[in-house]
């Protein structure tokens, strides 16, 4: 199951030098764990976002690695220390190979 949404993220354009700052991620998928089984009993294969990266400038500064546990349409939030302006890259990495990335500008006054 390719990720096939276009993720949602929340974070803002504007802190000053020194500014902790929340950004908050949600992308839409289904997370089929890989424990349940189709109407014939056949199991369905596990097909989940196993991986969730976040990186301003092109340094990581974020990583999350998700288990056949997390929720459907999985939500992330976290903190970041604004330092410089720039641009922050998500990137959500699916079993299948498949990934999906997100980006955001961020202008430090």
């Amino acid at each position: 199951m390719a990720i096939k949404s276009k993720p949602r993220v929340k974070a803002p354009s504007e802190a000053k030098a020194g500014e902790i700052i929340e950004i908050k991620t949600l992308i839409s998928h289904e997370m089929e764990s890989g424990q349940r089984k189709d109407s014939t009993g056949k199991p369905i294969p596990r097909a989940i976002i196993n991986k969730f990266t976040a990186a301003f400038n092109g340094k990581t500064f974020f990583e999350a690695d998700w288990f056949t546990s997390i929720s459907a349409n999985p939500y992330q939030a976290f903190f970041y220390k604004a330092s410089e302006s720039g641009e922050f890259t998500f990137t959500w990495k699916d079993d299948d190979g498949s990934e999906q990335t997100a980006s955001a500008k961020l202008t430090v006054a």
